[in-house]
């Protein structure tokens, strides 16, 4: 096997709350001393060095330490694209910060084979006050780039990020969108052997993501290597060889990518806690029976954090009627899918089909199974409600949860439908008579 692209040994990072600087002069020079030593050492194996300051530096600090990382160790081969994922607070930024020289770790050191082109915050690397071509090349210049080697690239950067009009405009007055555009062009196309890429493509509209996603294919047909941050599980399972998933500062697991995924979906709940929709004060209703907590879950009976379209789910609430409470029967409840305008996109409400319930005093779960789930990829908030008949609204909360949906294989075709047209997906057959 090959030596890998990138080598992390027990790297750690420790933030001291409060504190901005080092501690005294000797610290620094001890520190200093310390990096220059490891950093010949790396140049002689024809790699670049990150590596984390003496151990006794770290000692003595008490409770004000937060260890952002906390002995992270993994490989990564050339050629291969890792996912890294995780929920917020996790650690990725971090790591690729590390990695692309940004800070230093505090323990530990990682090698890196080549030169590399990273994407982080937008923004990162370029300098306000120049202009996009000029940012190109002092971009490509920091790479260790020949400036004749950006000339010949110049032309497909412009392209690809498709901001030739504001070119020579001062990138402080570019919107985000059109800086991560310009930042991702750069990055990919600089002939880096390491590209890091962080959420930051987020910022971009769909068309633009899909367009990076499929260039990152071509880094990695080219024998490169990619470390791909993202909470979409879709793009990370359809790009990714590898995942590595970090919890707490700590690699949880490390493998093939659709186990990490599977593991790190099921690991979350799908909706908020069960305390937060008990005790949110803006619902509306008589209070007469009232919703506690509501989830989805797939056949098997386990929480589902992520949804995807053509797949059966069961989706519960759990409602309240007083101890000392009569039954209250005809009962209907709800369930409303709506996007970020506000607008319902997908509505199951059971008394469409003439299913009124009788409560009884205590706990109760009103389960709605739906078998051919039909709505497109995108994150939703649910709207639950509780009525008695046609007339009375017993409980009723508004956004009272968020549904991230996937993109799935649910025409049978490999096409996700388009989320930008429609929000619900229809299965049809389509002939042709003349």
């Amino acid at each position: 096997m090959s030596n890998p692209a990138i080598s992390v040994r027990g790297l750690s990072k420790r933030y001291r709350l409060g504190e901005i600087s080092r501690h005294t002069l000797a610290d620094e020079l001890t520190y200093l001393c310390h990096k220059f030593r490891r950093r010949n050492v790396a140049e002689h194996m024809g790699k670049v060095a990150f590596t984390g300051v003496s151990p006794a530096l770290n000692q003595g600090h008490g409770n004000q330490d937060f260890w952002a990382l906390r002995d992270v160790s993994f490989d990564v081969q050339p050629g291969e694209i890792i996912g890294i994922v995780g929920g917020n607070g996790a650690g990725k930024s971090t790591l690729l910060k590390i990695l692309s020289r940004i800070t230093e770790p505090s323990e530990g050191e990682a090698f890196i084979t080549g030169r590399v082109g990273s994407l982080l915050e937008v923004g990162t690397g370029f300098h306000p006050e120049l202009t996009g071509r000029e940012n190109i090349f002092m971009n490509g210049t920091i790479m260790g780039m020949r400036i004749a080697d950006i000339r010949r690239r110049f032309d497909e950067i412009v392209a690809f990020s498709e901001i030739e009009q504001f070119l020579d405009t001062p990138v402080k007055r570019y919107s985000s969108g059109m800086y991560v555009r310009l930042a991702f062009a750069v990055a990919a196309h600089l002939d880096p052997e390491v590209l890091i890429v962080d959420e930051v493509l987020a910022v971009g509209d769909a068309a633009f993501q899909k367009k990076c996603l499929g260039k990152m294919g071509d880094v990695v047909r080219q024998g490169r290597t990619i470390l791909f941050v993202s909470h979409n599980m879709a793009a990370v399972e359809n790009l990714c060889t590898h995942a590595l998933w970090l919890e707490h500062g700590r690699v949880r697991m490390l493998g093939e990518t659709s186990e990490i995924v599977e593991h790190y979906l099921g690991s979350s709940q799908i909706t908020q806690q069960a305390d937060s929709i008990r005790n949110r004060k803006d619902r509306q209703g008589t209070g007469r029976a009232r919703i506690v907590d509501f989830y989805v879950t797939d056949e098997a009976g386990k929480r589902q954090n992520v949804l995807r379209p053509g797949n059966r789910y069961h989706f519960t609430l759990e409602c309240e009627l007083s101890a000392n409470s009569l039954s209250l029967q005809n009962v209907v409840a709800s369930v409303a899918l709506t996007d970020l305008r506000n607008e319902t996109v997908w509505l199951a409400h059971s008394k469409f089909t003439h299913e009124y319930q009788t409560l009884m005093p205590g706990v109760n779960r009103m389960t709605c199974t739906v078998n051919d789930f039909s709505v497109a990829e995108g994150v939703y908030n649910a709207t639950l409600s509780l009525g008695q008949g046609e007339v009375e609204t017993l409980d009723l909360i508004t956004n009272a949860a968020e549904i991230n949906i996937e993109g799935g294989n649910f025409f049978g075709t490999g096409s996700k439908g388009s989320p930008t047209l429609c929000k619900t997906l229809t299965r049809a057959t389509w002939s042709l008579t003349t």
